[in-house]
């Protein structure tokens, strides 16, 4: 009796599968996995429960990236991928194909891990940038004074890191503007250079930027080290992808629970293969051919 149950119900599920993919709001692949999780006997569904899907952390550009595809296609705005294209002297991602490196560190300043950074560094006489979000730096300005005395750049990394694709542009004015104010008092100069947390941007938003001088910077080599990854992994995550004009995406610091001592750990041997293989360091600024400064 519980098995005829079973199949009826898996009738009528079939029933409104077929009646969803005919109107086109669920791809036959989808179907397929519905049904597959619902059938009698298959133990399907029971592994479906034990290993469920693993999700993109919270506050990864990925999980960002997905978020801005998908708003791209409910209002038919372009994608990410579409304005890099669309205004390459504006949002960048790299530099030119010469034997340099950028080495780049967002979420700056945190005083778990930010002086370690700087500590390798400067043994290593390695000039970096970095991202300041507005409302650290407010909390812990005399990081922000430790990086600009060594000779690293500063960049606008908004004030508390929200997504710029979500904010009106009256809300990313603000994000720009109080941080840019806040590294002013800090640094002596008003940063040219900005990067949208998570790297998302609208177009609107863009050509604000674009009108008043900013130039927008990316990356084009993630060390992935907002996993928490161990030393081995952040630096394979750099070495094999680094080349030419290689901008590269670390973090120096993170939310609560983070922990950053992989990248640390990694950083020397990170400088040592990269010089070995011939490349230099520089900051984005040099890279690029462009003012730190507005």
């Amino acid at each position: 009796m519980e098995h005829l149950l079973r199949y009826r119900k898996l009738y009528i599920l079939l029933c409104l599968l077929i009646w969803a993919v005919a109107q086109g709001s669920l791809p036959p692949a989808a179907a397929s996995g519905v049904l597959l999780a619902q059938a009698p006997g298959t133990g399907q569904q029971q592994e479906m429960k034990e290993k469920p899907e693993q999700s993109v952390p919270a506050g990864s550009a990925l999980q960002a990236a997905a978020r801005r595809n998908k708003r791209s296609k409910s209002n038919k705005s372009l994608t990410l991928s579409q304005l890099i294209r669309k205004y390459p002297e504006t949002i960048l991602t790299q530099g030119p194909r010469t034997r340099m490196i950028a080495l780049t560190f967002d979420d700056v300043p945190d005083p778990r891990f930010t002086p370690q950074l700087l500590d390798v560094l400067r043994k290593y006489q390695v000039k970096a940038t970095f991202f300041v979000v507005g409302s650290r730096a407010e909390k812990h300005p005399e990081l922000v004074s430790r990086i600009i005395r060594e000779g690293h750049v500063i960049g606008n990394h908004s004030y508390n890191h929200p997504e710029f694709g979500k904010l009106g542009m009256n809300e990313f004015r603000t994000q720009i503007i109080r941080t840019e104010n806040i590294i002013s008092a800090l640094a002596g100069y008003k940063p040219r250079l900005i990067r949208p947390p998570y790297g998302d941007i609208s177009e609107a938003q863009l050509k604000w930027a674009k009108s008043r001088g900013y130039k927008l910077v990316n990356w084009n080599v993630d060390s992935l080290d907002w996993r928490s990854l161990p030393k081995s992994q952040v630096r394979n995550n750099i070495v094999a992808h680094a080349g030419k004009g290689a901008i590269i995406l670390q973090h120096g610091g993170g939310g609560k629970g983070s922990n950053l001592q992989g990248t640390i750990q990694a950083l020397p041997e990170v400088i040592t293969i990269m010089r070995k293989r011939g490349y230099i360091f520089v900051t984005v600024p040099h890279m690029l051919q462009v003012s730190k400064n507005k």
